[in-house]
């Protein structure tokens, strides 16, 4: 595991390296949506640099929604409820920043411009509450534009390539600071304007958005089918692991098509494709999102699929990632996936062998409902229930010796 995540490391930051012949980049767009709470621009600025910013919406409502689609410049008006929210002078939903992984938010709007006054490193999000239903929906597109000098005016191509590697130096960095650090014992500095990701601003800093979760009882045939399911899933030694945690109703058509709606990623199952696919979806200013993940079984035989979602390269260090299995049950004439879900928050020995393996965080509910608030979010999901059953598991190792805990729920997911 080791020598494959060095191998990876290694390959990765030959790309970047190649990338930053080039001089700042001049205009770029993103996509901004209010998950996750902050989306990491890679892009670093200096004293007396000046960053124009312009936001439309990107994406629309759906007809049968009662929510109000989203403005960059905020909802205004007195049914606009402004408590909780990270600015609170600003409307709900409007796009805001940040200077720095651990600073203050300010209001961004439909337009503006920053005159930069000290090193800095640029994240982008929405002004939504951390509790509570959203108060619109929809994202937004976002363009940049920085200052240039005439040199980078007449080479668009180059400032697009240091950019993007600006950008994987970031990530990429982040990722060997969490590998170091579960390998060798070598604390990580706090997060600071050069090195931090999303996906570190994103480990207990940012809330979830609120799952809805229906009051009604399930199904008695379906609880019935829930009692009987195994609690944990083992390794190919026997040893108990994690712990089952959600449930999806739905053809195998539908369920793909749910998660991939909502944005996660077939795992690979081939480690030496994936240090491939990782060095030529990289070359070709794409990013890499299907790290491979190990096998576990439930019902005497491996996953079906394994799913996971983060952010480009920093992937190789933190990840939430689950596995689903198809029961051999039915309810309804639909088919029932059962599956266990952890988030890798970085590295650490595993004590079966003294390796290397990835540590998950052991409040592992919270990526339970991470998996349930992104089916939410992508309005592919009818219902979600919580549902304990009998000897329900609420303190655990995993087949790894990494202790977590649970309050021993499973999420039943239906699918529309």
């Amino acid at each position: 595991m080791r020598r494959r995540i060095l191998l990876f490391l290694t390959l990765a930051v030959a790309v970047p390296l190649k990338a930053q012949s080039g001089s700042n980049l001049r205009d770029l767009t993103f996509q901004i949506s209010s998950s996750p709470a902050w989306t990491d621009t890679g892009l670093n600025f200096q004293a007396g640099d000046t960053v124009t910013i312009a936001a439309v919406p990107a994406s629309s409502v759906s007809s049968d929604s009662a929510a109000k689609p989203c403005d960059p410049a905020g909802l205004r008006g007195s049914s606009a409820n402004t408590a909780g929210l990270p600015v609170p002078e600003a409307g709900p939903g409007a796009l805001i920043a940040k200077m720095q992984a651990n600073a203050s938010p300010i209001l961004v709007g439909a337009r503006t411009e920053l005159h930069i006054d000290k090193s800095s490193h640029l994240f982008l999000g929405m002004n939504m509450a951390s509790s509570g239903p959203p108060a619109c929906q929809g994202g937004f597109e976002v363009k940049l534009q920085t200052s240039a000098s005439a040199s980078e005016a007449t080479n668009p191509s180059g400032t697009q390539q240091t950019s993007r590697g600006s950008q994987l130096k970031s990530q990429l960095a982040n990722a060997a600071d969490v590998f170091m650090s579960g390998q060798f014992g070598i604390s990580k500095p706090a997060p600071n304007a050069e090195s931090a990701t999303s996906a570190t601003t994103s480990s207990g800093a940012e809330a979830s958005p609120v799952l809805h979760v229906s009051e009604a009882p399930l199904d008695a045939d379906l609880r019935k089918q829930l009692d009987g399911l195994p609690r944990r899933v083992n390794d190919q030694l026997n040893n108990l692991g994690d712990m089952v945690n959600f449930v999806i109703v739905g053809s195998e058509t539908d369920v793909q098509s749910a998660l991939a709606a909502a944005d996660w990623h077939v795992a690979d199952t081939n480690n030496t494709r994936a240090a491939l696919n990782a060095v030529m979806q990289t070359y070709d200013s794409k990013d890499y999102l299907a790290m491979p993940m190990s096998t576990l079984l439930l019902f005497g035989r491996k996953q079906d699929f394994g799913y996971e979602m983060a952010e480009p390269i920093a992937m190789v260090a933190s990840r939430h990632h689950f596995r689903i299995w198809k029961a051999a049950f039915t309810w309804n004439g639909q088919e029932v996936w059962v599956g266990a879900g952890t988030h890798d928050i970085g590295f650490a020995k595993d004590k079966r062998n003294n390796s290397v393996t990835h540590k998950i965080d052991p409040a592992v509910d919270g990526e339970r409902d991470n998996i349930g608030t992104s089916l939410q979010k992508s309005n592919k999901a009818k219902t979600f229930s919580y549902y304990l059953p009998p000897n329900p598991v609420q303190e655990a190792k995993n087949a790894t010796g990494d202790g977590y805990h649970s309050d021993g729920r499973l999420l039943v997911i239906l699918l529309q």
